[in-house]
């Protein structure tokens, strides 16, 4: 049996998809049920918070899994201060989700 040395690092890496996933089904519910609940005319348009950064959609997703969005991506959130110049740009882009538009 090996034995741990040291304490754990804190997580540097975003969850998995279908850990997220999981998370929301344990507290009871699903990415379409959380989208609908919140007034989104596309019940997929949470989704893209799990592919690309959406401040908004991120912090949907948190809240009803219980944590803050950084503890879900860290990538995101905790950034150095050259990388974070480089993503205030891209914020207004990210506010919202491109392509979220529901297709009959």
């Amino acid at each position: 049996m090996r034995e741990r040395k040291g304490a754990k690092k804190a997580a540097t890496e975003d969850w998995h998809r279908a850990d997220i996933v999981a998370e929301l089904r344990k507290a009871g519910w699903s990415l379409r049920k959380l989208a609908i609940h919140h007034g989104y005319k596309c019940p997929t348009t949470l989704a893209t918070a799990l592919a690309r950064p959406w401040p908004k959609g991120e912090a949907i997703i948190a809240n009803a899994v219980g944590v803050e969005p950084s503890t879900i991506w860290p990538t995101r959130y905790h950034m150095n201060d050259s990388s974070r110049e480089r993503a205030s740009s891209r914020e207004a882009a990210s506010r919202s989700p491109l392509g979220a538009e529901c297709v009959a």
